[in-house]
């Protein structure tokens, strides 16, 4: 294991991959996954990949704009140790505010290298133990209720051991959209609902009392992000357990929802946290004041997923796993990495680094810069 490694050449890419059929939330309409890829090489041979999935409500990121600071960083980047890792981050942190999509990426090219150089899996170079099985739920996008149900009946049929439903389009209609939806597939299965700041404080409030006969495991986000305040209200109020989204970012909005005691739950994605590396500051927090996880995603492919799989693996504490987006792609461009087996369940590679990567075949096909 070397000491100290040379980033030699760092590549971007643009891969676009249409999705099965469009994604909705009360943010908007997805139709396709338009992401950055991120290589490095070293001079010693080893190369790191990352991806991010980049959403402009969410992150203030597009696909050009990640392109876009992603050359900044790799400028400045080139000729580093990809080892040290907080240097590299601190960095990039100095370029330019914000970004923490394309950072992130960045982020888990680096972790990839680092732990093939330790020749362990990465989630054992960060600290985690593979000793938890990994379900994903799936998700249900927000729209007619009648097509909601149908959509929540298919995915119990395939075995899922819960289904997501996005809601936010107004607290009312959103009642009836749930109701329709435990009408179809009863009241066993667990209903996790995520209302993508849709909702005003009290319509939340009361839209939340409506729902609690109908078996609804926690809610997601539901007001705008920059009321944040509030959730510690709606959370008295709620008889659902809420889980802060949007408004936990980085290990500072942790910080500040633990310090005002907002939620039951939260919702770390790497896309938002800037990587790794932030992530896991946000998970000892989380365990030092005792509050349940989530990992989620943006429209990752395999890729950015098994980094995320991987990470999920670094706390106890992280019991929610939403890695389903993935399984939306009319194309799987990745080898290796995670692997989906039956009723949501999902394997981590036992192999050195991130286990992950896209073959150059593919790369060429893709929009792509080199320094």
């Amino acid at each position: 294991m070397a000491d100290k490694l040379t980033i030699q050449q760092i590549e971007l890419f643009k891969l676009s991959v249409p999705l099965k059929e469009p994604f909705t939330t009360s943010l908007g309409v997805e139709t396709k996954a338009e992401n950055v890829i991120v290589k490095i090489n070293t001079k010693e041979g080893i190369t790191g990949f990352g991806e991010c999935s980049p959403f402009m409500p969410i992150n203030g990121e597009s696909q050009d704009t990640s392109f876009i600071v992603g050359q900044y960083f790799a400028k400045v980047l080139k000729g580093k140790n990809p080892l040290d890792i907080e240097s590299c981050i601190t960095l990039m942190d100095k370029i330019i505010y914000g970004n923490t999509s394309i950072k992130s990426a960045f982020d888990i090219a680096l972790y990839d290298i680092a732990s093939q150089n330790a020749g362990i899996p990465l989630y054992q170079f960060i600290g985690g133990k593979n000793d938890k099985t990994i379900i994903t739920d799936y998700t249900v996008s927000v729209g007619d209720p009648s097509k909601m149900a149908e959509d929540a009946l298919k995915i119990q049929a395939e075995g899922y051991p819960a289904i997501k439903v996005k809601l936010g389009l107004n607290g009312a209609t959103d009642v009836l959209r749930i109701k329709a939806i435990r009408n179809a597939v009863g009241d066993a299965i667990p209903i996790r609902i995520d209302a993508n700041q849709g909702w005003e404080v009290d319509e939340a409030i009361e839209t939340l009392k409506a729902l609690a006969p109908l078996n609804i495991q926690h809610c997601e986000e539901p007001i705008a992000r920059w009321n944040y305040m509030q959730l510690p209200r709606i959370k008295r109020e709620s008889p659902i357990p809420i889980m802060a989204d949007e408004s936990c970012g980085d290990e500072h909005d942790t910080e500040r929802l633990i310090q005002i005691e907002a939620c039951q739950y939260m919702n770390i994605k790497l896309g938002k946290s800037g990587g790794i590396f932030k992530g896991l500051k946000m998970a000892r927090m989380a365990e030092a004041a005792n509050i349940h996880l989530q990992v989620g995603a943006m429209l990752e492919s395999r890729l950015g997923m098994t980094a995320f799989a991987h990470y999920a693996l670094c706390s106890p504490l992280i019991v929610h796993f939403d890695f389903d987006t993935a399984l939306m792609f009319q194309e799987d461009p990745v080898t290796g990495g995670i692997i989906y087996e039956k009723n949501g369940v999902v394997k981590v590679p036992e192999t050195p680094g991130l286990g992950a990567t896209i073959d150059t075949a593919r790369l060429k096909k893709m929009e792509s810069i080199c320094f």
